[in-house]
């Protein structure tokens, strides 16, 4: 076990970035196309934080041209180059789901104001 655990504590990221479910992100992901390299912007609201430890991944969710994009991250990923928090969501639930079937205005979360 200890030899497990070990193995996870390397992989796990050392620049931590502190999220909540609610809040708005701007993750600058590295992406290859053939040989080359390049980062792309992702920014959306967390919806879900799934597991713990090494296993742990959220999910951002964003419209683009009027349809809803959802994308799930790894928290650990080396592939994340950084992530900023773009502004903090004032939330009641773990899980928003609810935000699919919303548009327009209703599909907002409501910015927190002190924090």
């Amino acid at each position: 076990m200890d030899l497990i655990k070990k193995i996870e504590n390397e992989q796990l990221r050392d620049d931590d970035f502190e999220l909540n479910v609610g809040d708005t992100l701007r993750i600058s992901y590295r992406i290859k196309e053939g040989e080359k390299t390049r980062l792309q912007d992702f920014e959306g609201t967390v919806i879900k934080i799934v597991g713990g430890s090494v296993n742990k991944s959220f999910t951002l969710r964003r419209v683009s041209y009027g349809v809803g994009v959802e994308r799930t991250f790894l928290y650990n990923s080396p592939r994340i180059e950084k992530a900023v928090v773009v502004r903090h969501g004032k939330v009641r639930r773990a899980k928003l789901n609810y935000l699919r079937d919303r548009q327009g205005k209703a599909a907002k979360v409501r910015e927190k104001t002190n924090y």
